[in-house]
């Protein structure tokens, strides 16, 4: 019993990240627009830069997508919350 109760905790601290992580993200678009200004991104995460913002936005329209964070998160631009 005492192993998969750990078992379980283990499983539920890893899944809860990524869940926190897309809750972040979905707050972060303040205006509900769908996309995600500099100034949204820095509420979420005050340590992004304009630089970092600007390799984020990958066609370069001033905002990024919901795909274009997820692939900033999947190349370490932005932090998974944890």
């Amino acid at each position: 019993m005492k192993t998969f109760a750990l078992t379980a905790a283990a499983f539920a601290a890893l899944t809860a990240s990524p869940l926190a992580a897309m809750d972040a993200i979905t707050e972060a678009d303040s205006d509900g627009n769908g996309t995600y200004s500099l100034e949204e991104l820095q509420a979420a995460f005050p340590d992004l830069t304009e630089e970092t913002f600007a390799t984020i936005d990958a066609n370069a329209d001033g905002e990024a997508d919901l795909a274009e964070v997820k692939a900033a998160e999947e190349a370490g631009l932005l932090p998974t919350a944890g």
